[in-house]
Parts: structure tokens; sequence; C-alpha cells
């Protein structure tokens, strides 16, 4: 996967490393205790779980360091908002070097499992009721992630609307789009109300199929809604979002955001090969 690329894990590393608390001084004595796992180690241990969906000790084989030390060390990058602020600066970049275009905005879920269940799962419809986990993500024409939200696999899209326009909101970005684009299960009237509430009057939702359009099996036309559709199955590439082991809502939207990071800086970087094809 292109994720695990050297110079993507390097240029990510970069913007990463530059935001970490100071590391904590030797306070042993002695000087005879096990020494600190590297930062980077832990780092590409925690991507490679990402990536894989493998477990902590799989993982924590190939960073040198313990499940323990990796969950601790996630966690405390997690306590300074290291992840989400590595991904405004990767969008950020991203807007800069090849630009964000939100003529064209379209917001779709998907649907995955979570078979350790914890905070925000439910029984998933499309998978026999079992544990499993929705995200619900806002991209703009080319499928760049520009926000998101995720709740249990049995919450309705049309409820995960608000908080998705509102992640884009915070970024400033809610007020650029031109036109947004549903699929059919969004079309309610309640979707209508709340998208007008964010300013958002240009809004194209496909119909719901009559019933003799369900019998003469008529497929309505996809639209300006394909690109949500792909970025859907690039996050859907990380196997630990597929199959999610966390059992923490806080820890899902990290690795959602690692995830995007991971996303832009290959875009970046297949953008900057784009002449030696």
């Amino acid at each position: 996967m292109q994720a695990l690329d050297q110079r993507v894990l390097d240029a990510t590393w970069t913007a990463f490393s530059a935001r970490l608390p100071p590391t904590p001084p030797d306070q042993h004595p002695l000087h005879c205790h096990r020494p600190r796992i590297p930062d980077r180690d832990c780092f590409e241990a925690i991507v490679f779980r990402l990536v894989t969906g493998c477990s902590w000790s799989t993982s924590g084989r190939l960073g040198k360091g313990s499940a323990t030390t990796l969950r601790s060390r996630r966690d405390l990058w997690l306590q300074h908002g290291l992840f989400d602020a590595v991904f405004e600066e990767a969008l950020r970049g991203y807007d800069r070097i090849i630009g964000l275009d939100l003529s064209e905005v379209a917001i779709d879920g998907s649907l995955h499992k979570a078979p350790c269940g914890g905070e925000g799962t439910g029984p998933n419809p499309t998978d026999r009721g079992k544990t499993g986990w929705k995200w619900s993500i806002a991209t703009e024409h080319n499928g760049v992630p520009i926000g998101w939200a995720i709740d249990a696999a049995s919450r309705n899209d049309c409820l995960l609307l608000p908080p998705t326009l509102d992640a884009v909101a915070q970024r400033g970005l809610l007020a650029d789009i031109d036109t947004l684009h549903l699929d059919r299960g969004y079309d309610d009237q309640v979707v209508r109300r709340v998208c007008s509430g964010h300013g958002l009057t240009d809004v194209v939702i496909a119909l719901k199929r009559k019933k003799d359009q369900a019998k003469a099996r008529k497929l309505l036309p996809m639209g300006e809604r394909w690109p949500v559709e792909r970025t859907n199955s690039w996050f859907s590439n990380f196997g630990l979002l597929r199959r999610s082991t966390d059992r923490r809502t806080l820890h899902r939207l990290a690795m959602m955001a690692l995830a995007a990071t991971l996303i832009l800086v290959v875009k970046l970087f297949l953008w900057a090969d784009r002449w030696n094809r």
C-alpha cells in the first residue's frame, strides 16, 4: 500500500515530529532501566497497524516496543491533538499546492466491522446484526476528505449529516461549497432543512425510487456522488478502519485523521511525480 512508502512515512513523520511534546528526562539515578523507545519507531508501528489492521503486539514487534508502549504513546499524542493538527497541515498544503475544488461536494456513509464493540458501535443492518461502526464523510470534487463524523452502524445517515457539516464548517470550508450532492438515503425534508440551516442552498439529492421503478429495476444515475464512493474505498483499504478493534470513539477518530493525512500525502507525491510517468 502506498501509505507505507518510505517517502510518505518520512514526510508525514516530519510534520508529526515537529509537534511532539518534550521527551521526559531520564529520572533513574543509575540509568539501568530499559531505554525509551524512539518516537519514530512507535509512529511507524502505529501506521503499520492502521494499514494492516494487525494487533498491537504484532505492530509492537515491528516498532521494537510493547503493545502497552504503543498505546500509551498514541494516547499521549492524542492528548496533545497531534493527529488532527497534522491532518490540518496536510489539508492546507494540498490546498496551497493543488487546490481544493469545492464546487461539487458529496457526503455519504460507510458501514464497517467492530468485533470488539465499545463506544460508538451497534448492530450492523448489513452484516446480520453483528457489531459495527459507521463513518460519514464529506469530500470535495476530487475526493479529498474535508470532514467526517462517526457513530454506531445502526445510526441513520441523516442523523450523521449535521455533525459532518459541522466538521466541514470548523475548517472554514462550508461557505465555499457551491453544490452538495447526496444519495437517495437523504431524500427527506429534515435533511433539506438541515442543509438550509447550514447555508447550503444548492443541494442535489437523488430521489427515492417509486414502486414501479423498483419493479423495473431502473438505476438512478450517480451524478457527482462518485468521488465520495471512491474516497470510502480509500479509507476501507486501511485494515484497522475496515475492521476496527479500537473500543473508544476518540481512538477511531484519531485513526481516521491519520488515514486522511496519509491519503493527502500520497496524493501530493503523485502530483509531484506526474511528469515522470
